[in-house]
Formats: C-alpha cells, sequence, structure tokens
C-alpha cells in the first residue's frame, strides 16, 4: 500500500488575490484553474510544476469558514516552505514585499524564517542541514 497526501485545502477570500500573491509573489505555479459553478472553482498551486503535494485554495463559503481565514492553525506556523538555498530565496521574497515576522536565525535542524501570507497565515521558509 502507498499513500501520500495529494493536496490540502487553504482557505482564501477570493481565488484571483490568492493567485496573484502565491503565483505573482512566492513564485508559485498554478497547476489548475478549473471553473466548477457561478462561485466555485477548482485551484491547485505548489511551489513547483514537480511537487508531489499540492495546495487547493478554497474560497470561504460561509461565516465559519471566512472566520478561519488567516488562522487555520491555531496562530502556530501553518506551512513549511522548504528551499535548497535559504539566502536567495529569502532575499527574492523580501524583493517581492513579503512580510517577515522576524529576522532569520540559525537552529540545530536548519536556517529559518517565519513569514505570512497575504491572510496572516504564518509559514516558515526552512533550509534544512543535510
Amino acid at each position: 500500500m502507498n499513500l501520500k497526501i495529494g493536496a490540502f485545502s487553504l482557505i482564501v477570500k477570493d481565488y484571483d488575490e490568492a493567485i496573484a500573491f502565491y503565483v505573482g509573489k512566492l513564485n508559485f505555479k498554478l497547476i489548475e484553474d478549473t471553473k466548477i459553478d457561478s462561485e466555485k472553482r477548482w485551484v491547485l498551486i505548489a511551489p513547483s510544476h514537480d511537487n508531489e503535494t499540492f495546495i487547493l485554495l478554497a474560497k470561504a463559503s460561509n461565516t465559519e469558514q471566512e472566520n478561519a481565514i488567516g488562522n487555520q492553525s491555531g496562530g502556530r506556523v501553518f506551512l513549511f516552505l522548504h528551499t535548497d538555498n535559504f539566502w536567495e530565496e529569502y532575499n527574492l521574497m523580501k524583493s517581492k514585499g513579503i512580510s517577515f515576522l522576524e529576522t532569520p536565525r540559525e537552529e540545530p535542524y536548519g536556517t529559518v524564517v517565519v513569514f505570512e501570507d497575504l491572510y496572516g497565515n504564518t509559514w516558515d521558509l526552512l533550509e534544512l542541514k543535510k
């Protein structure tokens, strides 16, 4: 048996503003954008085309979902974006206006910095030690 996580949902306010942020500022790839009905789309993004796990941008459709936007992890770091060149990625993100919540730091496991997306979800940019 071979199991893997294919995708997970990230609740957003608006499909197009989320695509503009993740594709335009974080350089993610738009994998799919398919209209399902007048309100709903199937929007998949990933850091690269060869990723095995995708993020499904899911537009909030009720008050409970709207309240979760930007706080899907209860205030903890929500997502971990791995890189093989921390300083290049950090400087590129900084030049595109990404909001960092701290200065980069060295930890026993690697170089890391916390940043937030357009809704306030927190991410780690992380280069693991080899």
